[in-house]
């Protein structure tokens, strides 16, 4: 089921310019921030941003031809100090236990090496589209630091779109607390109203790329909509 749904995105993101212009701007945003080094994506998914990202080395939990390699985040199969950068773009809220992914990152990470991630905000405007409108559950009952989900029975598709904002923002103390060794660097609401407009991956887009364009560069030029409206955040982690 999981790569007839990523099939099916592929074929959309060939189709639709307004995703490929949207998330574009997101891998620009990304590819900025690497540090010099072997550069591994988990939870790759459809695989685009390895087109504005040289050298970077993508993966997912489950075999997709498109994919370098087969990697479970909760055990990556590397050696300790070796990694430059992790990157995942909607993928964080994917994975079941938070902690392991973690624990294991702080590991393989060398010091000064980044975990960057892009993941849904959930915020008073973008509750109603993520909650109503998306296949994939918003609930802050649970913090993922404290509730894991096990393997059995999960689709790698399940998810709560919520972790990333308990984490890094409505409970971040607690994360820090967790996994000292990490700094948080980056913590950006990007401008993203366009999104829900693009109509994502499972819906008509309601405006057209031109006009999208024009939204977006006001967006950016106002540093709008801020954390009480925005769609999408990035953080960026450094070990220490």
């Amino acid at each position: 089921m999981s790569l007839e749904i990523l099939l099916k995105h592929r074929k959309i993101w060939d189709k639709k310019p307004l995703i490929r212009f949207i998330y574009q701007q997101w891998y620009q945003e990304i590819t900025v921030l690497l540090t010099g080094g072997t550069t591994i994506e988990l939870c790759g998914g459809t695989g685009n941003l390895k087109e504005f990202t040289p050298g970077l080395f993508s993966s997912d939990v489950i075999y997709l031809p498109w994919m370098d390699a087969v990697i479970n985040a909760e055990v990556l199969p590397f050696k300790a100090d070796s990694l430059a950068n992790i990157v995942m773009v909607d993928g964080l809220h994917h994975i079941g236990k938070v902690n392991q992914f973690f624990k294991e990152a702080s590991r393989v990470l060398r010091s000064g090496g980044r975990i960057i991630l892009l993941e849904p905000y959930i915020s008073p405007l973008s509750w109603p589209f993520y909650h109503f409108l998306h296949e994939e559950p918003v609930d802050f009952h649970r913090n993922p630091l404290d509730h894991e989900t096990s393997k059995e029975g999960k689709l790698p598709f399940d998810a709560n779109q919520a972790v990333a904002t308990m984490l890094f923002e409505k409970d971040y103390e607690r994360f820090q607390s967790r996994f000292p060794e990490f700094d948080k660097i980056i913590h950006r609401h990007l401008p993203s109203l366009v999104y829900p407009l693009s109509g994502g991956f499972g819906h008509p887009q309601i405006i057209p790329l031109q006009a999208a364009k024009f939204f977006s560069a006001i967006e950016r030029r106002f540093e709008f909509p801020g954390r009480f409206l925005a769609f999408r955040f990035l953080v960026v982690l450094e070990k220490k």
